[in-house]
């Protein structure tokens, strides 16, 4: 049910969620008009507040029942309707998250705030082995806060979190929760399951989930190849020592595989993944130190570019670890409290094929420390600082053929003051200088890419990339009404970028003016960069109606990026977005719907990036929960563009050749236990 609803949340939605409904159950008798208001934490903006109001930059989160109604194969559908985030779109299995305007390696995907182990940031139609049925709930972290995560996040964190390192304790016995979905644009067939049990000082959870759908319908009839299978699963556990349930050590193992087609191509990608996390906390209170945790994982990734027959074409092989350590510290001097961490990384890609034509074997090697405090400056203004100092290695082969290493140390920091005006308004004040490493594509690319169909070249002399940002944030919260916003800029020095330059070439390197060639070529380049925009939401109850509450909701966002010394438009920008809404909830029934626009962009880069037009989408769902007596049960039926409008996503490479799904009506069912 939509407890909060805001505008986060599309309004085509499965409403299915434990947590909700234990509001419900809890009194099933209870006359409920206005659902009661469900406390907000976050894990990801900060080490040392889960209280997303205390922090002078906003966190974006999507919770559970958010996720299961977007139906999609990946992150990105799931944060579509998070003001300042889109997707890649490049196909159903491979659509990266887009903030502000920010992809690939400026964008770091997390599992529980470990890496997610895949080559997604070297590809565009390399996916994230990561499926929101497995998720919990995800959180969006832009501007000073993604220092904590490395030089990688730059332009933002996305995290999706689950239990599969169990964290709490739990006082019931058994717990789970199973649900199923038909849509009828690609004949969409999925359904998830997930349990958690306790045994003594033990807590064990497993999860799994199944995709499968065909080819989607569009308004311009079948978009060819853009099927997806997948299916995965997860076991792990966690022992609590000590008092309450704060002091545990735990594991699990996860397996992924999934099968997507390239859409306007005839090849599909072929991915497997395992591998195994490490999560622990322990409580000291040794004077200023109180708490450590240290978590951890390794993961063997492979996918393979195979033709219609099933030959494989290319692979890629990505074997990699990621562990990081965080110590909170108590009060200490004008500091009200501080956290200190470390963190190493490890990564090795490949590729072999026809593969080992873009980009030779790499090696990547990051170690880091970082710091964050706080500290209290009158009543109700605090300030909130970090600081990131690291030291990066990376080594391959360019288009020369010798082989290169190169090292940076990227020294990030922020600065924020948050003024808490009243209890219900705040208002957010940061600046940051954050600095980020090249990556390995951006230095070391050296050929054909087919399914994207460009030939890259990287640049093995790019140096460190810097953005001095600005950001100002507010917050409002009044009975029944919520408001959050920011308005921000930064401007970059040595900005890396992929240029189009409006040659083609074949797949030997031959490259020719026009576009009589197969792949276009796209040579990465730095240069300085301004980047600008604002981004809100708010959600309004109205009032109370036919035994439930009638409310509105709207959000908007819009990014502007310009080269500088007149070099035109940054690459591949998002157009703006404004949409908007009216929801009912009650005890048995809710229902919504969901207006958004998204703005034509005209402002590409150079000729070999094409215009897209504007488009809107109309979205509607309703819930039903036939037993008041047994509320878990819920059924809903969801639509998706139910105008049937052409839509093109201005961020993807392929937008050309790719239009988004067309209408899609979904049936699904969830019950909880």
């Amino acid at each position: 049910m939509f407890y909060r609803f805001n505008g986060t949340a599309a309004a085509v939605t499965l409403l299915l969620s434990t947590t909700a409904h234990s509001a419900h159950a809890a009194n099933p008798q209870a006359a409920a008009s206005t659902p009661p208001k469900i406390e907000t934490i976050i894990v990801t903006g900060s080490p040392l507040s889960n209280d997303p109001d205390k922090l002078a930059t906003i966190v974006g989160q999507v919770n559970r029942d958010e996720i299961l109604r977007s139906g999609g194969a990946n992150l990105a559908d799931a944060l579509a309707n998070v003001p300042g985030v889109t997707g890649s779109n490049f196909a159903a299995g491979s659509s990266r998250p887009v903030i502000r305007g920010f992809d690939a390696s400026r964008v770091r995907i997390l599992e529980n705030g470990v890496g997610s182990f895949d080559v997604s940031d070297v590809g565009a139609d390399h996916g994230v082995p990561i499926d929101p049925l497995s998720t919990q709930k995800i959180e969006v972290v832009r501007g000073a806060a993604t220092l904590r995560y490395g030089s990688q996040a730059i332009g933002g964190v996305v995290n999706a979190i689950n239990n599969r390192i169990p964290l709490e304790l739990s006082d019931k016995p058994f717990s789970g929760e199973v649900s199923g979905t038909y849509g009828t644009a690609a004949d969409t067939r999925q359904g998830g399951a997930l349990a958690d049990t306790r045994v003594g000082q033990f807590a064990v959870h497993a999860d799994g989930f199944i995709r499968r759908t065909n080819d989607y319908d569009t308004p311009l009839g079948i978009q060819s190849n853009s099927f997806f299978r997948g299916d995965g699963a997860s076991l792990g556990g966690s022992y609590f020592f000590g008092d309450g349930d704060q002091n545990r050590v735990g594991a699990a193992v996860v397996h992924y595989d999934a099968k997507y087609g390239i859409p306007a191509e005839a090849n599909f990608i072929d991915m497997k993944l395992t591998k195994g996390l490490f999560g622990s906390s322990f409580t000291l209170d040794a004077g200023t130190l109180q708490k450590l945790t240290v978590d951890g994982g390794y993961a063997d990734y492979k996918h393979s570019e195979r033709d219609p027959t099933g030959v494989a074409l290319s692979t890629f092989i990505d074997k990699e670890w990621d562990s990081r350590a965080e110590a909170l510290l108590g009060a200490l001097g004008p500091f009200s409290a501080s956290a200190i961490g470390a963190q190493v990384q490890h990564r090795e890609v490949s590729a072999l094929g026809e593969g080992a034509d873009y980009l030779s074997p790499t090696a990547t090697k990051s170690f880091a420390g970082f710091a964050f405090t706080e500290a209290p400056m009158t009543k109700g203004l605090r300030l909130q600082m970090g600081l990131r100092v690291e030291h990066v290695g990376v080594s391959g082969t360019p288009a020369s053929n010798v082989p290169t290493d190169r090292k940076f140390t990227p020294v990030s920091g922020s600065a924020g003051l948050l003024l808490e005006t009243t209890d219900a308004v705040s208002l957010g004040l940061t600046f940051a200088s954050a600095a980020r490493a090249p990556a390995q594509t951006e230095l070391f690319a050296r050929g054909p890419h087919d399914a994207p169909g460009t030939f890259e070249i990287g640049d093995p002399a790019l140096g460190i990339e810097r953005a001095n940002s600005l950001e100002g944030t507010v917050r409002a919260r009044a009975k029944g009404i919520e408001f959050e916003a920011a308005v921000w800029g930064a401007k970059f020095s040595n900005y890396i970028f992929g240029r189009l330059t409006g040659r083609t070439c074949d797949g030997e390197g031959n490259c020719i003016v026009g576009d009589t060639a197969e792949l276009k070529e796209l040579l990465y380049e730095q240069r300085g960069a301004t980047f600008y925009g604002l981004e809100g939401k708010a959600t309004a109850s109205l009032m109370e109606v036919g035994g439930g509450t009638l409310g509105l909701n709207v959000l908007a966002d819009y990014v502007r990026a310009e080269l500088q010394g007149g070099a035109g438009n940054v690459p591949r920008i998002p157009p703006y977005h404004v949409g908007g809404g009216l929801f009912w909830e009650s005890r048995s029934i809710d229902a919504s719907f969901l207006l958004k626009y998204s703005g034509a962009q005209n402002k590409v880069a150079s000729a070999a990036e094409t215009p897209t037009k504007g488009f809107a989408n109309l979205d509607a769902q309703v819930a039903w929960r036939p037993w008041l007596a047994n509320p878990k049960v819920e059924l809903a039926l969801i639509g998706r563009n139910l105008t049937d409008r052409i839509q093109r996503n201005a961020t993807a490479l392929n937008k050309d050749e790719v239009v988004l799904p067309g209408r899609d009506i979904r049936l699904a069912i969830r019950t909880a236990f």
